[in-house]
């Protein structure tokens, strides 16, 4: 291709992306399937342009058509829903990696999944055909993938058609105070990586996590509430809200979860408690600062081995106003540590007539994946799977994961970082 013709091709496809862009301020996530079929069909370049969005439990990617209450209904021939296990446009939202759909046409046309990724959260796929194959059209697609997605992040709070599209059963009271309160279930920067999952996704209570930056340092917390029913989710969020203020007020640790406590019995009066962990990371050095309030300690993979589970003397669950010392601990980290924290629906749970899934079972799923060299953010898909397909996609409690790995003392560049989750 000759300089004046890729910027014969750079320059419609630039405007279509501006176009977009421009549009997506006044734009309810309804209109967006027709905004990009108007905007590929201006450029030429581009056409049959699909999106696919990933349902809440990460296991379908589901049809945007737009179509208000009946968004997932396709009116015309394309599939309405792709597993993610076991299809093309499934392998290419695991991996983050743009995937030919087919072979070329012998017009030079050609059909791809290119991965939808808001930051490092991934949101589905792009399914697109191109008239050309070359490696500026691949750029094209991948910058048209990135910004429907922001388009996507930005509308999907305000849009009962998104939650509509992606759930495949009933929410909850419950679930649905949760799945609200906590930050999305993927974050990176280049000196960490975070993943969560959280299951059932449709009736969780009484779990949830939290993670936020500071400067140098990253905060990570996770809470179990007593119960499975809808004040176990108040108890949770009560827990968390107030994490989330003391932190902000520069309050410690130890100060943070006996604000907690605090907050728990005024509203309470020790008829509802939370156990917990609440740590903080400083990305400079690696140390791990952390308090433990009855909960399940986390665990360290490190160099692929589970080493073991931290220390940490624990105190009272956090409501139940039992006097006991509240014990600041440490941990230095390695380059590449994963910090595991989870509840105890994960080890705990049983299928009928079963065993419980237990702390080994667990572990050697953990170091399994890890060792698959899969993005974190894949990783705990599938575990988290593997825990309910164990149970038969039934479980009896909360089942909470949340890995962090710390990459080292120096920001990664992004194409490490980039590994990690899976981003192209």
């Amino acid at each position: 291709m000759t300089v004046a013709e890729t910027n014969q091709w750079d320059g419609p496809a630039r405007q279509m992306l501006a176009g977009l862009l421009a549009a997506s301020h006044l734009m309810p996530l309804e209109t967006l399937p027709d905004t990009l079929a108007d905007g590929c069909a201006a450029l030429g370049g581009f056409t049959h342009v699909l999106v696919y969005l990933a349902d809440l439990e990460l296991r379908h990617l589901r049809l945007l058509t737009g179509r208000g209450q009946d968004a997932g209904q396709d009116p015309g021939n394309n599939p309405a829903e792709l597993r993610i296990d076991g299809t093309l446009a499934g392998r290419a939202y695991q991996v983050g990696e743009i995937l030919a759909a087919g072979p070329e046409q012998p017009d030079g046309r050609r059909r791809w999944w290119v991965p939808m990724l808001n930051g490092t959260e991934r949101l589905g796929v792009l399914r697109l055909t191109t008239a050309r194959t070359d490696d500026a059209v691949r750029e094209d697609i991948e910058a048209l993938a990135a910004l429907t997605a922001l388009v996507v992040a930005s509308k999907r709070d305000r849009s009962d058609s998104y939650a509509r599209l992606t759930r495949t059963a009933p929410m909850s009271v419950g679930a649905e105070m949760q799945w609200h309160l906590m930050p999305p279930r993927t974050y990176a920067d280049g000196r960490v990586v975070i993943a969560a999952a959280l299951e059932p996704a449709y009736q969780v209570s009484g779990d949830a996590y939290d993670y936020a930056t500071a400067g140098t340092h990253v905060h990570l917390s996770i809470f179990d509430a007593m119960g499975h029913d809808t004040a176990a989710g108040l108890t949770a969020n009560l827990a968390m809200a107030t994490c989330r203020s003391s932190r902000r007020q520069g309050c410690t640790l130890v100060e943070t979860s006996e604000r907690i406590e605090a907050d728990l019995l005024e509203q309470f009066h020790r008829s509802r408690y939370a156990t917990g962990i609440l740590a903080d990371l400083d990305t400079t050095s690696g140390q791990l600062t952390f308090v433990n309030r009855g909960h399940h300690l986390p665990l360290i993979i490190r160099s692929g081995r589970w080493t073991a589970s931290l220390r940490c003397e624990p105190a009272h669950p956090m409501g139940t106003d039992l006097g006991l010392p509240v014990t600041l601990c440490r941990e230095q980290l390695e380059p590449g540590d994963r910090i595991v924290m989870y509840t105890d629906g994960i080890t705990e749970a049983r299928r009928a007539g079963g065993p419980e899934f237990g702390l080994a079972r667990f572990v050697e799923l953990l170091l399994r994946y890890h060792a698959d060299g899969l993005p974190v953010p894949e990783t705990l898909r599938r575990i988290v799977h593997a825990v309910l397909d164990y149970h038969s996609g039934e479980l009896q409690d909360d089942a909470t994961i949340l890995f962090c790995e710390w990459l080292g003392t120096d920001p990664q560049p992004s194409t490490q970082a980039a590994d990690l989750t899976g981003l192209p």
